[in-house]
């Protein structure tokens, strides 16, 4: 066989990494590796070993490297604060009772808000024929109308910006080869779930836009809605923060011993109680639960209040009697913060790197901070700035558990 000179080999920088190059044959030769692979060449190309690529007519799509990474854990991590300023927004919305000031959904046409009095007295109008204004607002003027109409025209319009920021960007690292297959399949799912939750809002909204002729009550959105509503916001910013700071922070290499194991396990356990606490505080919300028994630590004059089962079956009282409702969010409230309290201490026994140490004080912090948030909006019979800072913590608190549980990730084989 003839035998071929080939040049030494070569290194080039692209895209943040060394990429090695081998010098590709002459023309007409074929490789005579195992590989199998033929093919023409021309001279001085080059073809890479360290790194796959496919050649097209088009030029060269390689892998996501590092760099790329750090750009989409950066994107992730902005997408998680809008999401998390959404649920805000959305939280001062409802304190407010602003949520049901506009009365149809227009994905584009509602984009432009009334001008003039003419257009903003024709959007009054289409108010007063909802239950909200004849039995709660129907003194209501005009300029009060304007205050709650904008209120959530910002919710909504925040809604479209938290949209854009998901679904441009990932159509932009998309064409340029920059999330892998695994991350291509996470990012079309939370952007699908961004879709989701704007539908699921107006779906929310129109419960409380019906007439129900055999009620008293106030106007007010279902309360199951409102905990899907928040539910599927929470589990959309969960999963882009845990994205992000898994791509952003470089893992620990923790040694795979019993301790840590369960250590691991109860942080999960403990993120999940979070989690479902603050899934429980759209039920209070939705039911005003938080009015019903404005003091602490007792409800009323008794530790266990006699209407905790006034309904029938026993089960409708655990998600539509007020005063149930406000007792399970104490309860899990209470369970939350003296998990926490104990996943701090089981920390301390453990020798874990500084940062891990840090995630355990931070989220020690921010559980009795909320604690004290929660106690003290309660006794104060619920004001809205109180009132929407609780409800801000419960989602750093989960940020919080999260990080905590993303220090103690085991690296992969």
């Amino acid at each position: 066989m003839q035998r071929l000179l080939l040049p030494p080999l070569k290194a080039v920088m692209w895209s943040g990494c060394v990429r090695l190059l081998v010098p590709r044959v002459a023309p007409k030769a074929q490789c005579g590796c195992s590989c199998g692979i033929r093919r023409h060449l021309r001279p001085g190309q080059y073809s890479t070993i360290t790194e796959v690529a496919l050649q097209s007519g088009k030029g060269t799509v390689s892998l996501p490297s590092k760099a790329a990474e750090r750009v989409v854990g950066r994107w992730l991590l902005v997408c998680s604060a809008t999401v998390a300023g959404a649920v805000i927004l959305g939280g001062v919305t409802r304190l407010t009772e602003s949520g049901l000031s506009m009365v149809d959904w227009h994905l584009i046409k509602e984009m432009k808000p009334p001008t003039n009095q003419q257009e903003w007295e024709a959007e009054f109008q289409k108010y007063q024929q909802f239950p909200e204004f004849k039995i709660l607002n129907h003194d209501m003027t005009l300029a009060e109308f304007k205050f709650i109409w904008y209120m959530e025209y910002s919710h909504r319009m925040w809604g479209r910006v938290v949209g854009l920021a998901y679904i441009l960007p990932a159509a932009y690292f998309w064409r340029k080869g920059w999330l892998s297959r695994g991350m291509k399949g996470r990012v079309l799912a939370l952007c699908g779930l961004v879709s989701f939750q704007g539908l699921l809002g107006w779906y929310m909204v129109k419960s409380g836009l019906e007439e129900k002729p055999d009620s008293c009550d106030i106007p007010r959105v279902s309360q199951y809605r409102l905990a899907a509503h928040l539910g599927s916001a929470l589990v959309l910013y969960c999963a882009s923060l845990w994205t992000s700071l898994s791509l952003l922070l470089p893992k620990h290499k923790l040694p795979e011993t019993r301790q840590l194991v369960w250590l691991r396990r109860f942080a999960g356990g403990t993120a999940g109680l979070v989690f479902l606490t603050a899934l429980s505080g759209a039920f209070v919300a939705g039911l005003d639960a938080g009015l019903v028994y404005n003091s602490f630590p007792k409800m009323g004059e008794s530790w266990i209040p006699e209407d905790l089962f006034t309904f029938s079956p026993i089960l409708k009282n655990v998600f539509e009697n007020p005063t149930m409702v406000q007792f399970d969010h104490r309860v899990l409230g209470i369970t939350s913060v003296t998990a926490v309290t104990a996943l701090y201490f089981l920390s301390q026994r453990i020798p874990l790197p500084r940062r891990t140490k840090m995630a355990a004080m931070t989220l020690l912090a921010l559980a009795y901070t909320q604690v004290i948030l929660g106690i003290s909006t309660l006794l104060m019979y619920v004001p809205t700035p109180l009132a929407a800072t609780h409800q801000s913590g419960s989602l750093a608190l989960l940020s919080g558990a999260l990080w905590f549980m993303n220090e103690l990730r085991r690296i992969p084989k």
